[in-house]
């Protein structure tokens, strides 16, 4: 089969389009032949070799040459003791422990993340949601707790764990503030945000609002600069592990009413959270956004626009027509 293989850490030149061998399904496995995979931040992270990635996904090079955490195609072959799925089942979902979605075929335990998609959703829709819907969900609804009538600010508001959160947080009740440049107002306006900041003109932390929760989707304002424009009870969240985000949290625990926090969101999803986002997109309260696509070939490409940091929403890679 075809897969982008890295095989040391650096730019999106150390990605190689080669052929490699077609996994075979044990027992509780099945094989999934992709037809749409993602690249995000988390991607792109995992290629430079940040400290905190070599130390989970190798020191000197990745432990798993083949990345991409997020996919969704077509089950072709189950193991034998395989109850969950059968072959023919369309899914999506996640594998974050061992990555390979950007490749042909990608075995994955029937226990993992995984669920059959819905029949209104493209491939390329459904891998979107998976990219982002999963993360924002687990920081607002199971970190912050999040209720009705409270108020959540989300910084990044038009990015990939951004924009879900806007519309996972409107379904959840509460008034929306999205951050965001000038290009992107509309577009998080658009899918559920009460009101808008245009960051390039104004700051949120010095315009006096408070907030029950400041969700930073993209790690760019600390815990530090945000505390004055929480509410006396309020929580902070960040999608990005930094030494002084597991500060924060230590700190917060013990003295304080305002909390920080980080969690591995992708390492903690599961079957009922992805039945959650499914039943959510089936309802329209969620939409796939999808900004770009490219060919498994063009993987480098994808990290290219990505780090450039302007994306709306998700970069799709498709391996096959829906």
């Amino acid at each position: 089969m075809k897969a982008v293989v890295c095989t040391k850490y650096g730019t999106p030149d150390v990605f190689k389009l080669q052929e490699v061998n077609t996994p075979i399904p044990k027992d509780h496995e099945v094989r999934i032949k992709i037809h749409a995979a993602s690249v995000g931040p988390a991607d792109c992270t995992f290629r430079k070799g940040s400290p905190m990635v070599r130390l989970v996904y190798g020191l000197k090079r990745p432990k798993n040459p083949i990345f991409g955490a997020e996919l969704t195609g077509e089950i072709d072959a189950v193991g034998k003791e395989v109850t969950r799925f059968q072959i023919g089942d369309q899914v999506f979902g996640l594998s974050a422990k061992t990555l390979g979605a950007q490749a042909e075929y990608k075995c994955l335990h029937e226990d993992s993340p995984l669920v059959t998609k819905s029949s209104a959703m493209s491939y390329e829709e459904a891998v979107a949601v998976c990219d982002g819907a999963p993360t924002a969900l687990t920081f607002l609804r199971d970190k912050a707790k999040l209720r009705r009538g409270q108020n959540v600010l989300i910084n990044g508001a038009s990015g990939a764990v951004g924009i879900y959160a806007v519309q996972i947080a409107k379904y959840l009740g509460a008034n929306v503030t999205g951050v965001c440049s000038t290009v992107n107002i509309d577009l998080v306006k658009a899918h559920g945000a009460d009101q808008v900041i245009d960051y390039t003109r104004q700051d949120f932390t010095k315009n006096g609002h408070t907030y029950d929760v400041i969700f930073d989707a993209v790690g760019k304002r600390s815990f530090s600069q945000c505390k004055h424009s929480l509410k006396p009870k309020g929580v902070y969240l960040s999608t990005v592990l930094s030494i002084s985000i597991l500060f924060n949290m230590l700190q917060t625990a013990v003295f304080g009413k305002k909390k920080a926090f980080f969690v591995t969101a992708g390492l903690m999803q599961n079957h009922s959270n992805l039945i959650f986002l499914r039943e959510l997109y089936d309802a329209g309260n969620i939409k796939a956004v999808i900004d770009r696509r490219y060919p498994l070939e063009q993987v480098a490409e994808a990290h290219r626009y990505v780090e450039k940091g302007h994306k709306k929403g998700n970069v799709v890679i498709t391996l096959a027509q829906d």
